[in-house]
């Protein structure tokens, strides 16, 4: 579906829930508040459902849009949730009744929607929304605001491959709105907590360089961030880390996760395929960024992370 049937389609509507995937990175959260300001601009009843894993640093973004315990929407809508796996537990009520409206960037879209916005080319879902809106009226700082971020965020504040001119354009008309992006991104960009700078030194002093220094892994299991009692609010995009060491062209940062799984993220820049390498192991995303989650230790997804590695390296 194009962006102006998109926004056609949304006009006939009314009581829109939205839906961000879990763990919510500033691209959906972004998107959700974007969009849902700009369904109220148009007098349209419109939430965004409740998340469960987002941190403190996303979600006074939500302040304001989220819905009552017993919404009961006559339309849904997904934002930047590429797969049926992406669903929170609450959102997985709603993708069992029938997504009607999904928006996405991600090349691993499953198309769970009945009617799916994609365009594999954007930097960030938020790209997509900002011409969505721009159909359906003004953007004002309000819509702007959330969907800046969505846009630098996922982009690492363009500086990843994905950062196209586009990018740069919208990413300029959402200033022009009249928002605070210097405060926006001294928050996301300039901003650690101490502990997060900890967490950094010891994932410095455990990552594991194979291929002449080509490929970091970096284990962080559950133990490293409860020895400096970091939470997930310190963990936000941890995973753009360890790919920041002079001559790493593929990194991998391994998260422990309390139900006995692990969760990897997969960063490249040496034109490996980061979607094949996670595809194997039942995850995706996008050419340079993907992830995945397996059951083990840290040490059982390291292993099987590097052979996917080499599988798609070797072809």
């Amino acid at each position: 579906m194009k962006i102006a049937e998109a926004a056609a389609l949304l006009r006939r509507q009314d009581n829109i829930l939205i839906l961000t995937h879990k763990r919510p990175d500033g691209d959906t959260v972004g998107c959700a508040a974007g969009l849902c300001a700009a369904l109220r601009n148009l007098g349209k009843r419109s939430w965004v459902l409740p998340n469960r894993d987002i941190t403190a640093l996303f979600a006074p973004y939500l302040e304001g849009y989220l819905s009552p315990a017993d919404v009961q929407p006559d339309f849904v809508v997904s934002v930047d949730v590429a797969g049926r796996g992406m669903f929170t537990p609450e959102g997985e009520v709603w993708l069992a009744q029938g997504i009607d409206l999904a928006f996405d960037h991600h090349p691993s879209q499953e198309f769970f929607a009945e009617q799916t916005c994609l365009d594999a080319g954007r930097a960030a879902c938020g790209e997509l929304l900002y011409d969505l809106v721009r159909e359906l009226g003004p953007v004002t700082a309000e819509i702007a605001g959330p969907l800046y971020v969505a846009v630098s965020t996922d982009c690492g504040c363009f500086q990843y491959g994905n950062t196209t001119p586009a990018t740069h354009r919208v990413a300029a008309a959402l200033m022009d709105a009249g928002i605070d992006y210097a405060g926006m991104n001294k928050r996301h960009f300039r901003t650690k907590s101490f502990k997060r700078l900890k967490i950094e030194s010891m994932i410095v002093e455990g990552m594991h360089l194979y291929e002449n220094g080509r490929i970091a892994v970096a284990p962080v299991p559950l133990s490293m961030m409860a020895a400096v009692g970091a939470t997930e609010n310190d963990m936000e995009d941890i995973a753009a880390f360890v790919g920041q060491v002079e001559g790493v062209e593929t990194s991998v940062t391994i998260r422990e996760q309390r139900d006995g799984r692990c969760k990897m993220s997969v960063r490249t820049s040496g034109g490996l395929n980061a979607t094949r390498v996670c595809a194997l192991l039942g995850g995706g995303g996008h050419a340079a960024a993907a992830g995945c989650t397996i059951p083990g230790t840290v040490e059982d997804a390291e292993r099987a992370i590097l052979e996917a590695i080499r599988q798609v390296a070797h072809g």
